[in-house]
């Protein structure tokens, strides 16, 4: 039995325990044995034309076509401070392979929720009901929404099915670098996303465990693992860092920002404020958001610093600059994705 009062026999799958996912549910998740379902803010904005999440503006993702889900939806080895996720109903226990739903299982049940979830929507006048349909078969996932989705063992397996459907055109993968190993598997596997996010919330050792609030002993030495591989893997690739005010947004930590963006070399840099909503509420304090005008110059100091990174792009309603590698330059729209059946 886990802490979190789950039960799994050695021929069960794994579950979200009742109570647990019934909180989900009024909070608007779809729930399928361990894993979630989710329509974010902007995906219904955008079912109004009301607006359009920052990855369309930056990549080319057709917001209303997004589905963003988890795998591993109650489960994960940090703690962070920032996340607005349910995290105090987070286990880290380790998900076995013989205790998992398959890929396609959790895609049938995931997609049937996500269509309830919809659903309610054909009854707004104020929805475009072409952008409803659309939105019923997606072109993109995005495998982040709560939780560590590394740790479900057959991921290499999910994306190659995800791959497989001819509607998708884009898979994104948000990691807290915690499983290297999963990388190195995906990689091997020839199942890397369309492009791979690493949080890297903290650049020296002591605010990564006072940010991310690690389970494993070892997680700083996992998560620089995860950073070293970046530059070497055939996908596109991104750091993503979350500014928390008088956590990691001083001028002096701007140095060893610049030296992790040199030691991984990624594509992009993702900068954006610390957002004061959902759970995160309990743990920080309004204060701890900074104003885009404190984002951008940051950004520019970081730029500034890194050398071989110059300013893309920007979003002034999600408080976040998009920063794109000189040296690896690359197409930022995402156009077309070669499905491998």
């Amino acid at each position: 039995m886990s802490c979190s009062g789950e039960i799994v026999a050695e021929d069960q799958l794994i579950q979200i325990k009742p109570m647990i996912s019934d909180q989900l549910k009024k909070a608007k998740y779809g729930v399928s044995d361990h894993s979630t379902v989710g329509l974010c803010h902007w995906t219904k904005k955008s079912f109004k034309h009301e607006g359009n999440c920052y990855k369309h503006k930056f990549y080319g993702i057709q917001t209303h076509s997004c589905m963003e889900f988890s795998p591993a939806g109650m489960y994960c080895e940090n703690r962070c401070v920032y996340c607005w996720r349910p995290m105090e109903f987070y286990e880290s226990m380790k998900m076995e392979p013989e205790n998992v739903s398959e890929p396609y299982e959790i895609m049938e049940k995931l997609m049937e929720e996500r269509k309830k979830l919809i659903m309610g929507h054909y009854g707004d006048s104020r929805s475009d009901k072409k952008r409803l349909d659309e939105s019923l078969k997606p072109s993109h996932y995005a495998i982040s929404l709560s939780g560590e989705p590394t740790m479900y063992p057959k991921l290499p397996e999910l994306i190659k099915y995800l791959k497989s459907l001819k509607e998708t055109k884009s898979i994104f993968l948000v990691t807290n670098g915690q499983e290297p190993e999963m990388i190195q598997k995906l990689k091997q596997e020839n199942a890397l996303p369309t492009q791979l996010y690493l949080s890297t919330n903290a650049s020296d050792y002591d605010s990564f465990l006072r940010i991310n609030q690690p389970r494993y002993d070892d997680s700083w030495e996992r998560w620089n693992k995860t950073l070293s591989m970046l530059k070497d893997l055939d996908t596109r690739t991104v750091l993503r860092i979350t500014l928390i005010r008088d956590y990691n947004d001083q001028e002096e930590m701007i140095e060893g920002f610049a030296k992790l963006l040199e030691q991984s070399s990624p594509h992009f840099v993702e900068i954006k404020s610390y957002m004061h909503i959902g759970r995160s509420i309990n743990r920080l304090e309004h204060e701890n958001m900074l104003e885009m005008e404190e984002v951008r110059k940051f950004s520019e100091k970081l730029v500034k610093q890194s050398r071989i990174f110059s300013i893309m792009d920007e979003s002034y309603v999600s408080r976040i600059v998009v920063l794109q590698n000189n040296k690896r330059n690359i197409e930022r729209f995402i156009q077309t994705y070669a499905n491998t059946n």
